[in-house]
């Protein structure tokens, strides 16, 4: 299988490895972004699922082509298919949740808080008797910020986030506005292939002129969760959940064997990590009505990227 575990490169300078991706901050103010095939969960590196690096890459592509007109985002070039120069960017401290249905499982969602007995969240006030997966009269912003609680996402309000600093009153507002215009673009398109785009996150920063920039990725299986359509109505009926792109069976089948945040990982399954890799490639050619062609050039990805990247080379 071919697989890009790393990408770490010694003739590039200022390198910072995340997650997922590699990061590369040239002098120049630009900074070279390298999706690995890297699988992170609970905390953690699982494993690498062939060519998830490529298909995050180009579904973030044809999202910012798609939504360029609405705001401004970060993308400067593309130089391999695991690859995004973009220009470097002052990360704003506010993560940028939209929401479009009562939907989610993490301790921020609004499905979550609203099954608590919440009504009151993130500025808004959300009537009682709602449904799981419920279509939200209209799409809400959830913003949540790392700033507090030691590191830990904390819901906020919009309130709060000019008080405590975070943002000003018209960053927040910008950024508002470009959020809803992206999620009511990215709904508008993923109707036409059959999908629903549920929720996702943006994330944003501003260059040297303080202006807002769209950074990160945009739209992908990773940041967003998607329905299929034709599911939705009878399951909502039911009250079970929509058919989805589910990406989640390595995820799944770790925590059915193990404590993941402490003990240590079994050996992951060929054909578990070849499922998964096929999930991302149909998730990349319903969302884009395109197909997807790997990139076996080269010996193998790192040779190809090395190559592709050397003229960026000190």
């Amino acid at each position: 299988m071919r697989i890009l575990s790393e990408a770490h490169f010694p003739e590039l300078p200022n390198y910072y490895r995340g997650k997922v991706r590699e990061n590369y901050d040239l002098p120049d103010g630009r900074r070279i972004i390298i999706s690995t095939d890297r699988l992170s969960a609970f905390d953690r590196i699982l494993t690498c699922i062939p060519y998830k690096g490529q298909v995050l890459t180009q579904t973030a592509r044809y999202w910012f082509e798609a939504t360029k007109d609405i705001c401004p985002n970060h993308v400067l070039d593309y130089p391999d298919p695991n690859v995004v120069i973009g220009k470097r960017l002052d990360i704003l401290p506010v993560e940028i949740v939209v929401r479009g249905y009562l939907a989610g499982t993490t301790g921020t969602s609004i499905l979550t808080l609203y099954k608590k007995g919440e009504r009151e969240m993130y500025g808004m006030r959300l009537p009682d008797g709602m449904r799981d997966n419920q279509k939200l009269p209209t799409p809400v912003i959830t913003p949540t910020s790392k700033e507090f609680d030691g590191g830990h996402d904390e819901p906020l309000t919009p309130t709060e986030i000019v008080e405590h600093g975070l943002l000003t009153k018209e960053q927040w507002e910008a950024l508002s506005r470009y959020a809803l215009a992206l999620f009511a673009r990215g709904q508008e398109l993923a109707a036409k292939q059959g999908l629903i785009l549920v929720d996702t996150k943006y994330e944003f920063g501003t260059d040297e002129n303080g202006n807002i920039i769209l950074a990160d990725e945009i739209h992908t299986p990773d940041s967003s969760r998607y329905w299929l359509a034709d599911s939705y109505q009878a399951s909502f009926e039911a009250g079970t959940r929509p058919a989805s792109f589910d990406k989640d069976f390595v995820r799944a089948w770790v925590a059915e064997r193990c404590d993941p945040y402490k003990d240590e990982i079994p050996e992951i399954p060929v054909e578990l990590i070849e499922q998964t890799s096929d999930v991302y490639i149909k998730a990349y050619e319903t969302i884009t009505a395109q197909r997807f062609v790997p990139d076996d050039s080269d010996a193998t990805p790192l040779e190809r990227i090395r190559k592709n990247l050397s003229p960026y080379f000190s």
